[in-house]
């Protein structure tokens, strides 16, 4: 594992202002009055609805695979209220522990807890009781191992890594990933009561798709991250070295996705797709790594491999749902 000294890492002085590798600024607020729905727009932040949607995406489908048809409606609705609070619940918790980070890089500049429109005590407050609400939830709106899946979930993203692992090893995004694979485990327990193996799968294809889905993004970003003394891959290894590794696991990730034919019994509709969209997301990943091997700028390649893997697993993940309607045995 990589590693970097989080010393540069922002501080706050006693006048409230951050403290950065030596120099001070002042830490930016809000303009303007606070109404309320200025204030609820800046909770639904805080909850980091983007990853929402894209943990979603994975959900229904994987319902609707497990199913193999359409589940229950409440079945759905309550697994996704639950899941939606749960990862917002993460999300916020991540918003409070990151808040001195945010506040010197230019992408978090702003967060609400950058901004002063939530309180540091709000924001924890707000993780807490979504936390609280989202496991009753999914305890009782779907079963009590949805239930345990949530708090896990909750745990992976707030504990395990943002405070365990992201200061500390480059490698923080790839274990730190499991958080984002927890969807689906959740969504295929909700139809069925357990785990098996196509869930597995799912699990493992979210996990190995992470890093090259998010290590493109601290390579454009690499300043802001070193910046803040958050060792991301892209802030502490040369262009070459994140290439071969996007590579590597867009590789790792298209095989996994496909070896849902043979043991989770998956149809031609999700093969061809999983397939197809598989290799446009490798040659892109490929074309990275030959743009940073030849000394070009990788700038705006990596964030159409960042943009081009939220396409791709949202095309797998729709082939998923519809295969078990209209999808044949591929043999």
């Amino acid at each position: 594992m990589n590693s970097l000294e989080t010393s540069g890492t922002a501080g706050r002085s006693a006048s409230g202002t951050v403290r950065t590798g030596g120099e001070v600024a002042p830490a930016p607020r809000y303009e303007g009055r606070m109404t309320a729905s200025r204030k609820l727009r800046a909770y639904v932040a805080l909850m980091k609805p983007r990853i929402i949607e894209l943990l979603l995406v994975a959900t229904v489908p994987t319902m609707i695979f497990a199913q193999q048809g359409m589940p229950d409606f409440w079945l759905i609705l309550n697994t996704l209220v639950g899941g939606t609070l749960a990862a917002g619940a993460a999300g916020a918790f991540n918003c409070y522990i990151d808040r001195e980070e945010d506040r010197v890089m230019k992408r978090t500049a702003k967060r609400p807890l950058v901004t002063g429109e939530v309180s540091d005590r709000e924001a924890l407050g707000f993780a807490w009781v979504l936390s609280v609400v989202s496991v009753v939830w999914l305890a009782v709106g779907v079963n009590a191992l949805a239930g345990v899946l949530g708090v896990v979930a909750i745990f992976l993203y707030a504990v395990f890594y943002s405070i365990l692992l992201k200061r500390r090893t480059a490698q923080n995004i790839v274990w730190g990933g499991v958080a984002g694979c927890m969807p689906v485990l959740i969504g295929w327990a909700a139809v069925t009561g357990g785990l098996d193996w196509p869930a597995l799968i799912l699990f493992l294809f979210i996990f190995l798709w992470t890093p090259p889905h998010y290590w493109p993004l601290s390579m454009k970003y690499a300043e802001d991250y070193s910046r803040a003394g958050v060792p991301m891959l892209g802030a502490v290894a040369g262009a070459r070295t994140v290439g071969s590794q996007v590579v590597l696991y867009a590789w790792a990730t298209v095989i996994c996705s496909l070896l849902l034919v043979p043991v989770g019994g998956a149809g031609w509709v999700y093969a061809v797709t999983a397939l197809a969209s598989g290799a446009w997301f490798v040659w892109h990943s490929h074309r990275l790594h030959a743009l940073a091997v030849a000394g070009r700028p990788t700038d705006k390649q990596a964030m159409y491999v960042f943009h081009g893997s939220i396409a791709y697993i949202t095309f797998v993940f729709v082939a998923l749902a519809v295969d078990p309607f209209v999808g044949g045995p591929v043999l």
